[in-house]
């Protein structure tokens, strides 16, 4: 499918969220945070989140924060009502968690995940309980999880066309040489 020609791009910055309809792309860059992708094939809306951490823990009063990816599930939920559609209705895919510092012995690396299994044992570091809390709460409010690039070493940059649903990762391991680097379409 062609870009249409009045496409809005959104840069997402950590803890920022956006949803919005066909003419909009939206790109973000992750290490340890996790964005989710949610996309309504029929109505060609959707968005994107950028989480840094699983919860803020005590929830203060006020808006949503988008740094925690409990509060940006709600977000989506809050979302979703307004377009009068439900959970079961989206395809949802999910990247980062990279371990930026893969040789400083801080927690446990995620292997790089293309599967829906989570390891609960020995999770300590930011990216695996970012992880872990992203999957979880994706099922828990009802969505399920048609693609994820998770774990793993270094960097991805992401790029999500709602027109389409195409989700494009291009990840970056950490020491590795350039000319490794791994590019990935995730799409419908």
């Amino acid at each position: 499918m062609n870009k249409p020609d009045h496409v809005i791009e959104i840069f997402l910055q950590p803890g920022e969220f956006y949803f919005g309809d066909r003419d909009t792309r939206i790109r973000t860059l992750l290490g340890s945070c996790v964005s989710i992708t949610m996309w309504h094939p029929r109505l060609l809306i959707g968005g994107m989140c950028h989480f840094l951490l699983p919860s803020r823990g005590a929830r203060k009063s006020g808006a949503l924060d988008g740094r925690y990816a409990d509060e940006a599930l709600e977000m989506f939920i809050r979302e979703t009502r307004v377009a009068g559609t439900r959970p079961q209705e989206y395809e949802v895919k999910l990247f980062g968690g990279g371990n930026m510092f893969p040789g400083n012995g801080h927690g446990r690396e995620i292997k790089l995940s293309l599967s829906a299994d989570t390891d609960n044992d020995n999770c300590r570091s930011v990216p695996c309980k970012n992880v872990q809390a992203a999957r979880m709460l994706v099922e828990q409010h009802g969505f399920s999880i048609a693609a994820q690039h998770l774990g793993g070493a270094g960097h991805r940059q992401i790029l999500f066309d709602i027109w389409s649903g195409y989700v494009w990762v291009k990840h970056n391991p950490i020491g590795f040489k350039l000319e490794s680097k791994k590019e990935a379409v995730v799409s419908k």
